[in-house]
């Protein structure tokens, strides 16, 4: 195998219920346009609701995902930008305000950089630590709405700032998993943005658009408006919980009822119902589609309020004109945008994948997007890191800031390392 370099950039989703890798590089043709050139998946059975709860397992699903990867790609992995997931990642808005020294003094980027420190300084619990800081939009002597302040004068510089934490305990776990699969992470990110990355356009960004990120435990919600992060929250609802809700209400196995969702569950009343049969192990069982319809419309319906509760804390619940995005692998529940729609009372799509070439096909499936939108990310950041670093501050003065802020729309300054 060829030895790992930066020309090739490589994303690890580590979910509930499977761990994916993608390996990607520059179109070699001359193109812009991300070339995907290996992919990997491998079940994960360590995992509970987006947290790891076997470390081993967790390590040896990477291991498995990593290899086909390579495989696939030729390339020898060591090092990836990986996705934080579960319910203990949340968001808090926080602000922060500093003095310039002189009124004629130009804002500077270590301005820039100084406001955003100081909106970092927030009161946490001991167990919890910040992952990811966004810059809403910053303020110069009383003007508001500024995107970046760089290159303009004032005395007085705030930051009005999205800051994501998740739980210390969970993140020395995930980072002990991929140590003994023999991962460096270059970049630790929230799932919902990745899978912005791959799926939303700019203008999605500006107008006003929520994504969600249904995975098998946890669903991933991320809103944008004005080109910039607004809210990130990870709710402790997703495919699996379907599945729990058809083993319980068929009176049957979980390999049946997951059979069950992924052949037969359909949220569109229009369909004509019919009494459906699975095969599974060489067994038959007949169920009730309305029972099917049923019970899984009532626990979307319930992923979807607990949507609704989320965007009405920011004062946007039924006002995104972008409307929702729908990613993940239980985005493919047939009828669940026309749900959303209903229920959100907002345009509603199921995401598509966008801009990548190479083996795009192979991984045009929904349960890929986050992991494609993690190797974006690593390709984006990777060259302001310094050589031989495990990870580092997004540096808005280094000296591919301009090219990767342009790339990311302003999403964000620094990610953990």
């Amino acid at each position: 195998m060829q030895g790992s370099n930066q020309e090739h950039f490589i994303g690890l989703d580590i979910g509930t219920s499977a761990v994916r890798c993608v390996v990607g590089m520059f179109d070699p043709n001359g193109s812009h346009m991300p070339s995907i050139i290996g992919h990997g998946h491998a079940p994960n059975q360590g995992m509970r609701r987006g947290a790891v709860v076997h470390v081993d397992e967790v390590a040896d699903a990477i291991v498995h995902a990593v290899t086909e990867a390579e495989r696939i790609s030729g390339m020898s992995i060591k090092h990836a930008t990986v996705n934080v997931n579960g319910a203990h990642v949340s968001g808090l808005n926080s602000e922060g305000v500093i003095a310039i020294s002189a009124a004629n003094r130009e804002i500077t980027p270590d301005d820039r950089l100084r406001v955003e420190e100081a909106a970092t300084i927030v009161s946490l619990p001991p167990n919890r630590e910040i992952v990811q800081f966004f810059a809403k939009s910053y303020s110069l002597d009383g003007q508001r709405n500024i995107k970046d302040p760089v290159g303009m004068h004032g005395i007085r510089l705030e930051v009005d700032a999205h800051i994501v934490t998740a739980a210390s305990p969970n993140l020395r776990n995930l980072d002990m998993a991929l140590e003994k699969a023999e991962i460096r992470p270059i970049h630790h990110t929230v799932s919902g943005l990745a899978a912005a990355e791959a799926v939303l356009t700019r203008q999605q960004k500006e107008a006003g658009t929520a994504l969600l990120d249904i995975g098998a435990g946890t669903t991933n919600l991320i809103v944008f408006e004005d080109g910039e992060v607004q809210h990130i929250a990870v709710l402790p609802i997703g495919g699996q919980h379907i599945t729990n809700d058809l083993a319980i209400g068929l009176k049957t196995d979980l390999d049946i009822a997951e059979a069950v969702k992924l052949q037969h569950a359909d949220l569109r009343h229009e369909t004509n119902k019919t009494n459906v049969t699975v095969k599974v192990n060489d067994k038959t069982h007949h169920f009730d589609a309305e029972d099917i319809t049923m019970i899984a419309e009532a626990r979307a319906e319930e992923l979807l309020e607990y949507v609704d509760k989320e965007l009405q804390k920011i004062k946007r619940s039924r006002k995104l004109p972008g409307g929702i995005v729908l990613t993940g692998g239980t985005s493919k529940l047939p009828g669940l945008d026309e749900l959303s729609r209903e229920k959100l009372q907002l345009p509603a799509r199921v995401g598509k994948l966008r801009d990548v070439s190479g083996l795009a096909d192979t991984v045009e499936d929904q349960s890929y997007i986050t992991v494609v939108g993690l190797m974006l990310l690593d390709m984006l950041l990777l060259p302001d890191l310094p050589p031989g670093a495990g990870g580092d501050d997004f540096r808005p003065g280094g000296k591919n800031a301009k090219q990767a802020r342009a790339l990311l729309n302003g999403l964000f300054r620094r990610l953990r390392s």
